[in-house]
Protein backbone atom coordinates (compact mmCIF):
# COMPACT_ATOMS: atom_id res chain seq x y z
CA UNK A 1 0.00 0.00 0.00
CA UNK A 2 1.21 3.26 -0.91
CA UNK A 3 1.20 6.60 0.90
CA UNK A 4 0.43 10.16 -0.39
CA UNK A 5 0.59 13.15 1.21
CA UNK A 6 -2.18 16.03 0.43
CA UNK A 7 1.14 17.81 -1.72
CA UNK A 8 2.00 14.38 -3.86
CA UNK A 9 -1.74 14.46 -4.88
CA UNK A 10 -1.26 17.12 -7.04
CA UNK A 11 2.47 16.32 -8.27
CA UNK A 12 1.62 12.37 -8.01
CA UNK A 13 -2.12 11.70 -9.22
CA UNK A 14 -0.89 9.93 -12.20
CA UNK A 15 0.75 7.32 -9.85
CA UNK A 16 -2.24 7.28 -7.79
CA UNK A 17 -4.35 6.71 -11.03
CA UNK A 18 -1.98 3.66 -12.22
CA UNK A 19 -2.03 2.48 -8.61
CA UNK A 20 -5.63 1.71 -8.44
CA UNK A 21 -5.75 0.23 -11.82
CA UNK A 22 -3.39 -1.82 -10.89
CA UNK A 23 -5.64 -2.86 -7.58
CA UNK A 24 -2.88 -0.97 -4.97
CA UNK A 25 -4.74 0.48 -2.26
CA UNK A 26 -3.38 4.01 -0.73
CA UNK A 27 -3.91 6.19 1.46
CA UNK A 28 -3.64 9.72 2.04
CA UNK A 29 -2.45 11.78 4.94
CA UNK A 30 -2.59 15.44 6.19
CA UNK A 31 0.14 16.29 8.58
CA UNK A 32 1.20 12.78 8.93
CA UNK A 33 -2.67 12.12 9.75
CA UNK A 34 -4.55 9.41 7.73
CA UNK A 35 -7.30 11.49 5.93
CA UNK A 36 -8.55 9.21 3.65
CA UNK A 37 -8.24 5.49 1.76
CA UNK A 38 -8.05 5.43 -2.30
CA UNK A 39 -9.60 2.07 -2.87
CA UNK A 40 -9.66 0.59 -6.52
CA UNK A 41 -13.00 -0.17 -7.81
CA UNK A 42 -13.48 -4.08 -8.70
CA UNK A 43 -16.63 -6.27 -8.89
CA UNK A 44 -15.58 -7.90 -5.39
CA UNK A 45 -16.19 -4.46 -3.81
CA UNK A 46 -18.66 -3.63 -5.74
CA UNK A 47 -20.61 -6.93 -4.55
CA UNK A 48 -19.78 -6.19 -1.00
CA UNK A 49 -22.24 -3.21 -1.26
CA UNK A 50 -20.10 -0.15 -2.39
CA UNK A 51 -22.90 1.42 -4.10
CA UNK A 52 -25.39 0.72 -1.09
CA UNK A 53 -22.65 2.32 1.18
CA UNK A 54 -22.68 5.55 -1.54
CA UNK A 55 -26.46 5.68 -2.61
CA UNK A 56 -26.77 5.84 1.77
CA UNK A 57 -24.07 8.71 2.39
CA UNK A 58 -25.76 10.45 -1.48
CA UNK A 59 -29.02 10.07 0.24
CA UNK A 60 -28.48 11.48 3.64
CA UNK A 61 -26.31 14.48 1.78
CA UNK A 62 -29.22 15.57 0.26
CA UNK A 63 -27.98 14.69 -2.97
CA UNK A 64 -30.16 11.87 -4.47
CA UNK A 65 -33.78 11.71 -3.58
CA UNK A 66 -34.71 8.13 -1.76
CA UNK A 67 -36.08 6.74 -5.20
CA UNK A 68 -32.89 7.78 -6.94
CA UNK A 69 -30.86 6.44 -3.87
CA UNK A 70 -32.70 3.25 -4.16
CA UNK A 71 -31.89 2.65 -7.26
CA UNK A 72 -28.43 3.66 -7.42
CA UNK A 73 -28.23 1.08 -4.79
CA UNK A 74 -30.03 -1.77 -6.95
CA UNK A 75 -32.45 -2.36 -4.39
CA UNK A 76 -36.48 -1.55 -4.34
CA UNK A 77 -37.80 1.42 -1.93
CA UNK A 78 -38.65 -0.51 0.61
CA UNK A 79 -35.83 -2.41 1.47
CA UNK A 80 -33.40 0.97 0.95
CA UNK A 81 -35.65 2.20 3.92
CA UNK A 82 -34.23 -0.55 6.17
CA UNK A 83 -31.07 0.35 4.79
CA UNK A 84 -31.37 3.30 6.03
CA UNK A 85 -32.85 3.11 9.28
CA UNK A 86 -30.19 0.39 10.02
CA UNK A 87 -27.79 3.39 8.88
CA UNK A 88 -29.19 5.69 11.14
CA UNK A 89 -30.24 7.70 8.54
CA UNK A 90 -33.63 9.51 8.69
CA UNK A 91 -35.95 8.91 5.85
CA UNK A 92 -37.71 12.19 6.18
CA UNK A 93 -36.45 15.39 7.21
CA UNK A 94 -38.65 18.22 7.82
CA UNK A 95 -37.21 21.87 9.07
CA UNK A 96 -38.38 23.08 12.11
CA UNK A 97 -40.50 25.43 10.83
CA UNK A 98 -42.43 23.34 8.41
CA UNK A 99 -42.90 20.73 11.18
CA UNK A 100 -44.77 23.30 12.83
CA UNK A 101 -46.90 24.09 10.21
CA UNK A 102 -47.51 20.09 9.59
CA UNK A 103 -48.27 19.48 13.51
CA UNK A 104 -50.54 22.71 13.48
CA UNK A 105 -52.84 22.04 10.74
CA UNK A 106 -54.08 18.78 12.42
CA UNK A 107 -54.61 21.14 15.47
Amino acid sequence: MQSFNIRDLRQRTGELVRGAESGDLAVVTKHGRPVFVAVPMNQHLLEAGVYEALAVKLYADGVLSLSKAARFANSPVEKFLETLAAAGVDAVSYPPEELDEELASFG
